[in-house]
């Protein structure tokens, strides 16, 4: 039962491209359904680029089913994924999810699909995910984190039922239920700030929302210990991200085994997951040097 594969693409043709060529280099992609959504352009300035995205996704091949999406009017990245993955988990009860800016390792798929099957009925796990920070210490060949993920990922309908859409109820319930450290990773990262700005309308982030529902439940996703999935979409093309290089892996060159492992959060790699976040933000001496130097930067422009 070769689960089914949502792509959805924007405005950016050449990232599109790429990540096919990685995806079609699975040796599952022949076996399997792929349904590409292609969003429609959100200004006239966007229309060339929508466009020369969907002459790409028009020439694809090498599938046992290729079904494109065009809309019409511009849905959004999270209304797009939201109804996508509705559709795709009612008619399959699973689905693989990737977005244009992806490139895959070869054993994706593999890796993607035998973790659908082995935990089908394991309703404590509710994501499988392809990708894995630059953490600086080996992480275990498969563990599991707690709540949801977005890089390269994959759901069955019974947990996909659990996304909760209000941010606002997703933020009340981790605050009723003491849960900020948690979630934020003992605020190493922004999810809590994430959220109240997705609630504030300053993002429209459906992966915060994702994340905290799976969380809420005390639900878990699985990670490979070494990335299936690297991101180039953070090149400052992108809609909802500026441009950085932190996030960039090397991709595994072997399949992640999937055996039986504890149903529970690992407490090492998420230490790990930690570290990573607390490396991306300035010390304490770093934001008193900044400080100070636009402190002094007024000073000399007032003094001229």
């Amino acid at each position: 039962m070769i689960a089914p594969i949502a792509l959805f693409v924007y405005k950016r043709p050449e990232h599109t491209r790429r990540c096919l060529e990685s995806l079609m280099a699975n040796p599952l992609a022949k076996q399997s359904d792929l349904y590409i959504f292609c969003d429609a352009a959100k200004t006239p300035a966007d229309h060339s680029m929508v466009q020369q995205t969907r002459e790409v996704v028009r020439q694809v091949s090498g599938f046992n089913r290729i079904e494109v999406v065009e809309r019409v009017t511009n849905w959004g990245l999270a209304a797009s994924i939201i109804a996508g993955v509705t559709q795709l988990c009612h008619q399959f009860s699973k689905v693989i999810v990737i977005e244009d800016d992806l490139i895959l390792s070869p054993y994706f798929l593999q890796y993607m699909n035998s973790a659908l099957e082995y935990y089908a009925n394991e309703t404590k796990v509710g994501c499988i995910h392809g990708y894995v920070y630059p953490t600086q210490k080996p992480l275990p060949q498969t563990f599991f984190l707690r709540g949801g993920d977005c890089w390269g990922w994959a759901t069955w309908q019974r947990a996909w039922q659990y996304f909760e859409p209000c941010g606002q109820k997703l933020l009340q319930n981790i605050v009723l239920q003491n849960e900020v450290a948690g979630f934020t990773l003992n605020r190493a990262n922004d999810n809590l700030q994430m959220l109240k700005d997705q609630i504030a309308g300053r993002n429209n982030s459906w992966a915060i929302r994702w994340h905290a529902s799976l969380y809420l439940r005390n639900m878990l996703t699985l990670y490979p210990g070494q990335s299936l999935v690297n991101n180039i979409g953070l090149d400052d093309t992108g809609t909802h991200c500026n441009a950085t290089n932190v996030y960039q892996v090397d991709l595994a060159h072997n399949a992640a085994v999937i055996q039986s492992i504890p149903l529970v959060q690992n407490t090492m790699a998420c230490k790990a997951f930690e570290s990573f976040y607390r490396s991306l933000k300035p010390s304490f001496a770093q934001r008193v040097w900044r400080k100070l130097n636009t402190m002094l930067s007024k000073t000399d422009e007032k003094v001229s």
